[in-house]
Parts: C-alpha cells; sequence; structure tokens
C-alpha cells in the first residue's frame, strides 16, 4: 500500500509535501514530519470552497484544489464509495 502525498503551501509561499492521513470532502488529514516529530493538522475547506486551509503550530498551510476536485479524487480512488448498497 502506497501513501498519497499532497503538496501545500506555507504563508510564506513555500511548497511542502505531507502525507495524507485520511481524506474526504469536508476535511483532510495530513501528518507532517517523521517519526517522534510528526504532527498531525485537520485542513477545512475554505468559504469560497476553492482551498483547503488549517493551522498548525502557529502557521497557516493551504491545499490549493477545490471542493469538487478533490471529491473527484477521491471517487477515482475508490468509485465503490460512491455507489449505494442494497438494504
Amino acid at each position: 500500500m502506497s501513501t498519497e502525498k499532497i503538496k501545500v503551501r506555507t504563508e510564506k509561499g513555500q511548497t511542502m509535501e505531507v502525507v495524507v492521513f485520511s481524506k474526504h470532502a469536508n476535511g483532510i488529514q495530513v501528518v507532517l514530519g517523521e517519526g517522534i516529530h510528526s504532527v498531525k493538522c485537520e485542513l477545512t475547506p475554505t468559504r469560497n470552497g476553492l482551498a483547503y486551509a488549517g493551522s498548525i503550530m502557529g502557521r497557516e498551510i493551504i491545499y490549493e484544489r477545490s471542493r469538487d476536485q478533490v471529491s473527484a479524487d477521491i471517487d477515482k480512488l475508490n468509485p465503490a464509495l460512491r455507489k449505494s448498497r442494497p438494504r
């Protein structure tokens, strides 16, 4: 199983690659760092839905993909999640 990584932008315009812990349309949990120095961060959609933003240790990070694009990525990775099951 491979780990999914995404690129986020910091306040100062630098980009960094972080590991995705969980990904949903209404929020993305990412892990920064490795080992005992790792820190989790919750990225939530912005008001206009064009990006995801979160704060970690007083610094803001931004994932510049819209909510619709993230939903499409999730559907592409596992289309079985969208299908309803008979009850």
